[in-house]
């Protein structure tokens, strides 16, 4: 609060009371992305895990993540687990820790991902789906968990791209039949058809990081 007294030149001069001081214009607050959101969900899946949360405490606070609108939002997710988003010792500010490298960091598509029992029940379906629903199945998974579980992400996309890599060869094989080479591929590639998903299904289940063998993949994880 404050009071404009008169001066000897003619001009008002403001006073600022002391027992009310002038507030300073709030900085607006930066609102979240989806890779920001990502990384806290992945630091929770690590957590679980590591056995310092439940899967009810899982599903809780995975659910506030996904909702979440500003970093304020997240502190209270994670400053009980001694992590940031990006997987380092939590810094001295706890808003410091949803800027980084959350956004453009690349995974090794070759490291293992924590996984719930849940999790990996539906990556199960995403490789055991293409028996039933080719292609649709992992398409659907990949497209659905892309904010929601990084395991299951990973998976479908594996048993997707397993898929495109069948059509592929099966296609070339097709165009060159009159050789014995492409026969023996397709040949190959259907007995890998049948046998293969069944495997990758079992690994999914028991939170393996499954990975077709396969020479070329159209769709890689970034």
């Amino acid at each position: 609060m404050s009071a404009v007294l008169p001066s000897p030149l003619g001009v008002g001069v403001s006073v600022q009371n002391p027992q009310h001081p002038a507030r300073r214009p709030s900085e607006p607050q930066i609102r979240l992305t989806d890779a920001e959101r990502d990384a806290t969900i992945k630091v929770l899946q690590e957590a679980y895990g590591r056995g310092q949360i439940n899967e009810l405490e899982l599903d809780e606070r995975t659910d506030k993540a996904m909702r979440a609108k500003f970093g304020a939002d997240l502190v209270p997710l994670t400053e009980d687990l001694g992590m940031t988003p990006a997987g380092e010792p939590r810094a001295s500010s706890p808003f410091g820790s949803f800027g980084g490298r959350a956004g453009g960091e690349k995974t090794d598509p070759r490291t293992p991902l924590p996984s719930t029992p849940a999790e990996r029940a539906v990556a199960a379906v995403a490789h055991g789906g293409n028996y039933f629903f080719p292609v649709v199945a992992p398409l659907v998974l990949f497209v659905l968990s892309d904010r929601v579980s990084p395991y299951v992400r990973r998976q479908a996309m594996e048993a997707l791209n397993f898929q495109i890599f069948c059509i592929v060869l099966g296609l070339a094989s097709a165009f060159l039949f009159f050789l014995l080479f492409p026969l023996l591929v397709t040949a190959a590639v259907a007995l890998g058809w049948v046998v293969l998903p069944a495997i990758a299904t079992i690994a999914s289940l028991m939170g393996r990081n499954w990975r077709y063998p396969m020479f070329f993949r159209a769709l890689k994880d970034n």
